[in-house]
């Protein structure tokens, strides 16, 4: 980064989160739209503001058209807002302004950030339903442990007969949160917010993204997925201009993975040394050979961006299988865990009932 960016301010926006989801990838393609039609960008930016309904975004595009009002590039005017616009997209613009390929750099960067939503889309639906079950079923349990079974502990004191087992262990674990409330419910929030900070620290995201590399099925699929964002992206800004050590540079903060991000860096320094990407990708954890062979063959034909395309067309199709396969499973999956916890709740509630007949003999 040049001196002069260096020193461009940080602006703060609200509702960053409905912007990056609502407003930029159409932003980005109308921009391009408009561009390849003969608009200028002050022009484009300025129709945008004009039309622009979500007030914080509507914030962004006046700061951006006095920006280039004021003679600064389109790049440096998207640097104040860096929690919107992030490295990938300001080096794939700041590219597109240095090549002349404004226009076609952000069609590109629309359709890139279009695919990348999509995908992520896909995920997060096909684990909504396990996560909405799951969370039910912890509901109904608790609610089961905490105000039905104090009330069947009441009727079976009345037998005069030892209790089973597993009722016994039932109506312990009731009366022990009953009487101690205060204690279970902080020592949750502290385990959550004890969890959430190890995750934010350096070394604990490093263990965390390590343990989700090696879970079964969900492991292979965050892998497919970030190999999928990778090639992606690197093709985009390969084919945008931006150089190779910077692409990678930027694309492996992006992952959302820190052992893969840790193999891309480590790649990185191998093309800095004269390696091949091919060579400098071999042999890296999390790294398939066929996504390494498939570059090698790019790097023979002289389309390695190409090449890429490929392989993330190839991962996003093996993603979809594996969330079809996922889904088909969980079903069965989680009938199961709710006939163990909520049945076996159930069950040790109606044990002493179903053997009533002796204790009263």
């Amino acid at each position: 980064m040049s001196a002069k960016t260096s020193k461009i301010p940080t602006l703060r926006v609200s509702g960053v989160k409905k912007i990056l989801k609502n407003e930029l990838i159409p932003f980005t393609r109308q921009t391009a739209s408009m561009l390849n039609a003969g608009m200028s960008i002050l022009a484009a930016v300025s129709t945008l503001e004009d039309q622009c309904a979500h007030p914080g975004f509507k914030r962004v595009l006046r700061v951006l058209r006095e920006s280039i009002e004021s003679g600064m590039p389109f790049s440096d005017g998207l640097r104040h807002f860096p929690q919107i616009f992030d490295d990938m997209y300001l080096n794939m613009v700041a590219a597109g302004e240095k090549s002349g390929q404004f226009a076609p750099v952000l069609r590109r960067l629309a359709a890139m950030l279009d695919a990348s939503a999509r995908l992520v889309r896909k995920v997060k639906s096909a684990m909504a339903y396990p996560v909405i079950v799951l969370t039910i079923a912890l509901i109904i349990a608790g609610a089961l442990i905490t105000f039905v079974v104090p009330v069947f502990a009441e009727m079976f004191e009345g037998f005069g007969s030892a209790l089973p087992g597993p009722t016994r262990m039932l109506v312990n674990m009731s009366d022990f949160i009953r009487k101690y409330w205060y204690v279970v419910f902080p020592a949750i929030v502290v385990i959550v917010f004890a969890f959430r900070k190890w995750k934010a620290s350096k070394a604990g995201r490093y263990q965390y993204d390590a343990l989700v590399l090696r879970l079964p099925v969900f492991g292979e699929l965050v892998q497919k997925v970030a190999i999928a964002r990778f090639s992606r992206l690197f093709a985009q800004m390969l084919v945008s201009g931006v150089p190779i050590l910077d692409a990678m540079q930027v694309v492996a903060l992006s992952i959302g993975n820190k052992v893969i991000e840790g193999s891309i860096l480590a790649a990185r320094e191998g093309i800095e040394q004269g390696d091949s990407l091919s060579t400098s990708l071999e042999g890296k954890p999390y790294l398939p050979t066929l996504m390494v062979r498939m570059i090698a063959a790019g790097e023979k034909s002289g389309r390695i961006d190409e090449m890429l395309d490929s392989v993330a067309d190839t991962y996003d199709d093996e993603v979809e299988s594996t969330l079809a396969a996922l889904t088909s499973l969980m079903e069965p999956m989680l009938m199961v865990f709710l006939g163990i916890i909520i049945g076996g709740i159930v069950i040790a509630m109606y044990l002493p009932i179903f053997k009533l007949s002796t204790v009263i003999n």
